[in-house]
């Protein structure tokens, strides 16, 4: 039995960040990762020629200013998403693709230099990797006396004054098993709350050169007619490793990922011509894949439903438990700067 003072569930955005504000606080904390890597729903991979691409979180924008503050106080540049050139939109299989070009007057996007896991990186030495137990999953918290009793997959049990989760509540309800239970108001809103990136499919097409900048496209792509929905360039900020990256057909699950390859790739050079097939490496994440994100709902949810609830405000066990995360967050639920905003509201309880 370990004791510790603030145990923390999950070490994503939110996880770390209130891990490093509790911290600035001069309070005692541990976050537990069930999974072997840090970031949760940040996940940047390296490609072959160096190019960094986002399976998960990627895009902020100008209103999002919780997490702008955050960035320029860790020093992490970010730049705008390069829209320059002709765009498409493909409204059915059957006819062209309508061409446009998006104004230079629209509100931009912005991209973290180096990928969005920097973000992750400057928190974990911040908040200071001995304080994060990967591999660790939590499977029961148990109310006794004036603290909590959190149990993990191996049955060690840990001692915390108080306990944060970060885990989408959805996935909390289904995953850990609370005595004494849960009030049944909270059970049944986290079941109706959806995931952020569940069903989510990211995909990324990692290229020698950017063919389609220099053929005066923009990389700007939205189909309702084809497995790529939305698509976007993905070169890296100094335009030395060079990718598309984008969203597929959520329903494309069932496929397998050498079927859901062959119509990225067929649909890419219908669009863009031969040069589209020229690919140095696929990639792809399956995000309702990932049992340590995403749990199947029992019913239909609608995106971003029940996120940013006024009830994930209320402490539960009477005080002991916080259920943080970016589907709690009063503004921006599921992004970001929701997880950010989530983070802040609750190391302001304490």
């Amino acid at each position: 039995m370990n004791n510790t003072k603030i145990i923390i569930v999950g070490a994503g955005l939110s996880g770390l960040m209130i891990a490093y504000l509790l911290q600035k606080k001069g309070l005692e904390v541990i976050i537990f990762e069930a999974d072997t890597r840090i970031g949760g729903r940040i996940e940047t991979i390296t490609g072959t020629t160096g190019a960094t691409m986002e399976m998960g979180a990627t895009w902020f924008s100008k209103p999002h200013q919780h997490l702008i503050a955050l960035l320029n106080e860790l020093k992490i540049a970010y730049f705008k998403q390069h829209t320059q050139g002709i765009s498409f939109f493909e409204t059915m299989s059957f006819v062209p693709p309508q061409k446009f070009e998006i104004s230079d007057a629209e509100e931009p996007s912005y991209r973290i230099v180096g990928g969005t896991a920097t973000l992750i990186q400057k928190l974990v030495a911040g908040v200071g990797i001995q304080n994060i137990q990967l591999q660790t999953k939590v499977t029961a918290i148990k109310e006794v006396d004036n603290h909590l009793e959190v149990t993990d997959s191996d049955g060690i049990v840990y001692i915390g004054a108080t306990v944060i989760s970060t885990l989408p509540p959805h996935l909390l309800i289904q995953t850990i098993t609370f005595e004494p239970i849960l009030p049944d108001s909270i059970q049944q809103l986290a079941r109706k709350t959806h995931t952020w990136m569940g069903e989510s499919i990211k995909f990324a097409m990692e290229y020698a050169s950017p063919f389609w900048r220099e053929l005066n496209y923009s990389g700007t792509l939205f189909s309702q007619a084809s497995i790529i929905q939305e698509m976007y360039d993905h070169n890296t900020s100094d335009n030395k490793g060079y990718a598309l990256k984008g969203f597929l057909n959520g329903g494309t699950h069932t496929l397998s990922e050498e079927e859901r390859k062959a119509k990225v790739i067929l649909q890419l050079t219908k669009l863009f011509g031969t040069e589209a097939a020229n690919y140095v490496e696929y990639h792809e994440k399956v995000w309702r894949d990932e049992p340590l994100t995403f749990f199947p709902y029992e019913q239909l949810l609608m995106g971003h439903e029940n996120n940013g609830h006024p009830d994930y405000k209320k402490p539960l066990l009477n005080g002991k438990l916080y259920i943080s995360g970016s589907e709690t967050a009063s503004a921006n639920p599921g992004y970001m700067e929701g997880a950010v905003v989530a983070a802040k509201n609750i190391a302001s309880q304490f």
